[in-house]
């Protein structure tokens, strides 16, 4: 949305984009109706569709399934996944600990709760799972002459976008080889910056899987050593690689398609300084990354402050 938007006020199409997702909870079915989108909890509810006609009859149903998948064939490659993981959930969680309006406001977490929790679709436990809420989220793109004079202007240096699979079950290759590897490399030759000198990651977390592979598809760390960058790094908003510093959607909240506009926002507020008592030191950058489709449809976004 952010860089089509981009491209029509550019283009001259507009002068102004509002870029708007609200949510709302899917409303119950009337009584006797079969409403597929609560039964199947994703949004290929329609009978002939494939996967409900040849993947949720057998068991792979929902996201939590297919994000299972991929986890399970990433940690038979690489080791000490369930430990990156915790003190990924748990470095989150203390950022959206401070931040107002999160779902997990005030409730910071160890890396032992997260290993405490159960095992829900091994090897995913509970606590590495998005947190729904209702919630709704907007971006405003507009000329740079008409952006306001007291905030920082933050302009999109670059974007790409690339679509494997539909689900991992049918994915003709290694489901760990995520299309978000195309989609930055793209954007970052379009903004002429390496993955080394952006200031913050904003980077799509339904799953904590999601993110150390992200990181890795994205260049800030070799394939396969997502585990060890996770470790080795302090991923809240005042580390040295200030990661989902809201909290991302496992400790911010997942409002449906805006949980993923929530990181475009929180990316343009640590540009401009706007963070509040999150706030993290020097950015002038940030890389953005959306997902849908169990990591299948995936876009990176580049984002860069005004002098």
């Amino acid at each position: 949305m952010v860089w089509r938007a981009a491209a029509m006020v550019e283009s001259g199409v507009c002068q102004t984009v509002v870029c708007a997702l609200p949510f709302r909870p899917r409303p119950a079915a009337p009584d006797g109706v079969v409403d597929l989108g609560n039964v199947l909890g994703r949004a290929d509810d329609v009978w002939g569709a494939p996967a409900p006609e040849h993947d949720y009859p057998y068991g792979n149903r929902g996201p939590t399934a297919s994000f299972a998948l991929v986890n399970s064939r990433y940690d038979q490659l690489f080791t000490g996944g369930p430990e990156a993981r915790a003190k990924l959930v748990s470095d989150q969680r203390r950022s959206a600990a401070i931040t107002p309006g999160a779902v997990h406001f005030g409730k910071p977490i160890a890396p032992e709760d997260v290993l405490a929790s159960r095992v829900i679709a091994p090897p995913i436990r509970l606590l590495e799972v998005v947190m729904p809420c209702t919630g709704g989220a907007a971006i405003v793109v507009t000329m740079r002459e008409r952006a306001r004079s007291d905030v920082r202007p933050v302009s999109v240096a670059g974007f790409g976008e690339a679509v494997s699979y539909k689900l991992p079950t049918y994915a003709q290759g290694d489901v760990t080889d995520m299309p978000l590897t195309g989609a930055s490399r793209r954007a970052f030759e379009m903004a002429r910056i390496t993955p080394a000198e952006i200031g913050t990651a904003q980077l799509y977390d339904a799953y904590a899987i999601a993110v150390i592979m992200s990181l890795e598809s994205a260049g800030f760390c070799p394939r396969g050593a997502g585990n060890d960058f996770v470790n080795e790094r302090d991923l809240s908003f005042g580390g040295d690689f200030p990661c989902n510093t809201n909290g991302g959607q496992l400790g911010f909240g997942q409002a449906g398609n805006a949980g993923g506009m929530t990181h475009v926002i929180e990316a343009v507020r640590q540009i401009q300084g706007r963070a509040g008592d999150r706030q993290s030191d020097g950015v002038d950058s940030a890389f953005v990354s959306g997902s849908g489709g169990s990591m299948a449809a995936q876009g990176a976004l580049i984002l860069r402050g005004d002098a």
